[in-house]
């Protein structure tokens, strides 16, 4: 819903030259020029309250000149000169055009941080012609008070409809060797844990960050993945990704090193081709969000303001989600996702599972299923999620299966019928879980039949998974072909009033807006890889800054015993976390889907601590970024969007740290009770994780808590007002 919106637009006819051409955001800290170079290169550069964010970069396309994927190429064999020129979209353009135009609007997320967004800024849309090829494109600037978006767009023309590119020339020229916070760029993983470093240490890094994972693909020892987060030496908080990630491929970042400039690199399809376009065509936009205070960044909406309204007129079945599930007892080993150890391969409607032993380690059996809803239902929990439910988890992963699942046949063990009239009896949905195995063509022959089997017995979302590499063999999870398998699945469960949580899917670009039944992703390295070895004690400082700045996370949060030997005797692992630092991960890791990820046992045993997950909201009516510094501390308020109690979140990073605490977002004159779930004076994530110590105080707007985190810590606080 918009409460104001205003659009002035102003079209220039232009000379075949222009230089200087200068856009504000609206607030005048950012400011963006744009040129063309004595050869015709597009080039922009940006500023923030006079410093140098973007030093002058150029903009473009590489195209492939095949004239069978060049409609524009008519002769059976292109000669050398005119393919070069087919080729080259990078220089020899004129400027025939420019429009500017401002935008103001504010509108309510369906979920979210806030229950109101301003989507305010300032455009110059350039149109450009490349006279040698006749063709043209304009690239339109958006400029807000925290950053700066860009685009390509192609419109309707006689020389370009369809075409291929080779590669999207979008470069980012920084103006220092800055501290960066980077994952390595792949195809086909987002799953590492960051490094920090200069810009200029990357290459030598890069090993060393490269870990292994079920699939992944590198493709240079100077690549990173967005968002990438830097900090200048001056203080300037610099933050690169991309929004509204639609029929195209996924964008990571190649660093010259020599010069310290980035450069769009696309993930290819299984040909090495980066996207079959057909004019009139948009790309995503590129984003660059900046700032001198760190708080303003992790709190910046422009990455949802690229992205257009919602599609989904009605929105009411959307709902955000507290769960818990039968999961973490597979991924540490203490259960298994298989039923029986009798089949060493499986072949659905050849496999006769009646006659199969079961194994007595799987998880999704009926009567454990009813164990976890009926906590749910105790402790106020909307849902559970049971993993391993369905036929062919003994031989689904590593042999490029296209037929893995058919996502509607249960194992023996697991009564669909019963569990779901066991459920609602309860007040509580299950949680579908749809494992691909990165068989997205075998996924999309099943999804109607599986979508209808779940608004049969009544589930309303679905966890999905690509775990492994992408089937047909050769393409990649980040290709345009597989982006657009995540939306064709995305919004297919629109239709039939399904939530979605991908996991191992595309890095989000705030699509969420435009299709808020995508309530979760994972895209990133979660809570899982704390069992599968651990994760650096500060990982949770930075994702707020990188990934969460494209949509919410199941990070699957809440896991009280590190030990995990104490599930599983062969798994070796240590959550590197204390315990109040998972209770603060449900206020900082902001999703509309959290989970209480640990088994039902743990929780039995700090009953007091688990009342703050039992507690906390998953919708907000307003947020507030208390201090902020990546990589090394995020505290975070939140006021819950149906009563009037605040929630505050504190992580913290590899050393101990004190924080003074102001509750003057509380409001004036109300008097309040804090319960305050904090390290205890010994509490190590290594040596001491389960250290706590909880104490109820009377607070106003005028209180100031003292407070400490250990490393690898944090602290919970919930606050509710006395009436």
């Amino acid at each position: 819903m918009n409460s104001f919106k205003f659009i002035l637009g102003l079209g220039v006819a232009m000379m075949s030259y222009v230089y200087g051409q200068e856009v504000k955001s609206p607030n005048g800290n950012f400011v963006m020029d744009f040129s063309l170079s004595k050869d015709g290169k597009p080039t922009y550069q940006l500023r923030y309250k006079g410093k140098e964010i973007i030093k002058p970069s150029h903009l473009g396309f590489e195209f492939k000149t095949n004239h069978k994927e060049m409609d524009f190429a008519v002769q059976e064999r292109v000669e050398d000169e005119r393919a070069q020129d087919l080729a080259n979209f990078l220089s020899g353009f004129t400027i025939v055009d420019t429009k500017t135009s401002t935008f103001d609007e504010t509108w309510a997320p369906v979920w979210g941080e806030v229950d109101k967004i301003r989507n305010h800024f300032n455009e110059l849309a350039v149109t450009i012609s490349q006279p040698k090829t006749d063709r043209k494109m304009i690239i339109r600037f958006r400029v807000f008070d925290d950053g700066l978006g860009f685009r390509y767009e192609f419109p309707e023309q006689k020389n370009l409809k369809y075409f291929v590119v080779k590669e999207e020339h979008s470069q980012f020229a920084m103006a220092g060797d800055h501290t960066a916070f980077w994952i390595p760029g792949d195809y086909d993983t987002q799953e590492y844990d960051y490094t920090e470093s200069k810009l200029s240490e990357i290459k030598g890094l890069f090993d060393k960050a490269y870990i292994g994972n079920a699939s992944q693909k590198a493709f240079s020892k100077t690549g990173v993945q967005t968002a990438l987060m830097m900090k200048s030496k001056d203080g300037l908080y610099i933050n690169l990704h991309e929004a509204a990630l639609i029929n195209y491929p996924a964008m990571s970042l190649n660093l010259n090193d020599k010069n310290l400039v980035f450069e769009s690199w696309l993930t290819p399809d299984a040909l090495g081709d980066k996207g079959y376009l057909q004019a009139p065509f948009n790309t995503p936009w590129r984003t660059v969000i900046a700032s001198d205070d760190a708080r303003e960044v992790v709190a910046s909406k422009m990455t949802y303001n690229l992205n257009e309204p919602s599609k989904i007129k009605d929105t009411s079945w959307i709902k955000p989600v507290k769960y818990i599930g039968v999961w973490w007892e597979m991924i540490t080993g203490k259960s298994s996702w298989a039923y029986t150890d009798d089949f060493s391969t499986v072949q659905l409607g050849v496999s006769d599972y009646s006659k199969a032993k079961p194994n007595g380690k799987h998880g999704a059996n009926t009567q454990h299923v009813k164990d976890y809803i009926d906590f749910a239902a105790a402790n106020g929990f909307d849902a559970v999620l049971v993993e391993g439910w369905n036929e062919g988890w003994e031989d689904w992963f590593g042999n490029h299966k296209d037929y893995v699942f058919d996502f509607v046949t249960p194992y023996p063990d697991f009564d669909v019928v019963g569990l779901r009239d066991y459920a609602k009896a309860k007040g509580v949905k299950i949680m579908m879980h749809h494992e691909t195995s990165g068989a997205i063509r075998n996924y999309e022959r099943h999804l109607d039949k599986a979508y209808k089997f779940m608004n049969d017995n009544g589930y309303t979302s679905v966890k999905s998974g690509y775990v492994g590499d992408i089937v047909p063999r050769g393409d990649y999870h980040y290709s345009q072909n597989t982006v657009n398998h995540y939306q064709y699945a995305l919004e297919k469960a629109a239709e039939y009033k399904i939530m979605v949580n991908a996991h191992e899917a595309v890095r989000p670009t705030g699509v969420a807006r435009t299709w808020p039944n995508l309530i979760g992703n994972e895209s990133a390295r979660g809570t899982e890889y704390q069992s599968f070895g651990g994760s650096k004690s500060n990982h949770v400082t930075i994702l707020p800054f990188t990934r969460l700045l494209g949509g919410p996370m199941d990070y699957t949060p809440g896991i009280f015993e590190m030990d995990l030997t104490k599930l599983n005797p062969d798994n070796h692992s240590h959550v590197n976390s204390t315990l109040a630092n998972q209770l603060a991960l449900y206020v900082t890791m902001y999703s509309p889907l959290q989970m209480a990820a640990d088994i039902i046992e743990n929780y039995k045993r700090f009953p007091d601590a688990f009342q703050f997950i039992k507690d906390v909201p998953v919708d907000w009516k307003d947020s507030k970024y208390i201090e902020a510094e990546p990589g090394k501390y995020l505290t975070v308020a939140r006021k819950d969007k149906k009563s009037n109690n605040w929630f505050v979140g504190n992580v913290n990073g590899d050393n101990t740290r004190s924080t003074k605490l102001k509750l003057d977002f509380l409001e004036k004159g109300k008097k309040y009770e804090a319960i305050i779930y904090a390290d205890a004076k010994d509490a190590h994530f290594k040596t001491n994780p389960q250290a706590y110590k909880i104490e109820t105080k009377k607070i106003d707007s005028k209180t100031v808590l003292d407070l400490t985190s250990a490393p690898g810590g944090g602290f919970a606080i919930s606050i509710k007002e006395i009436k």
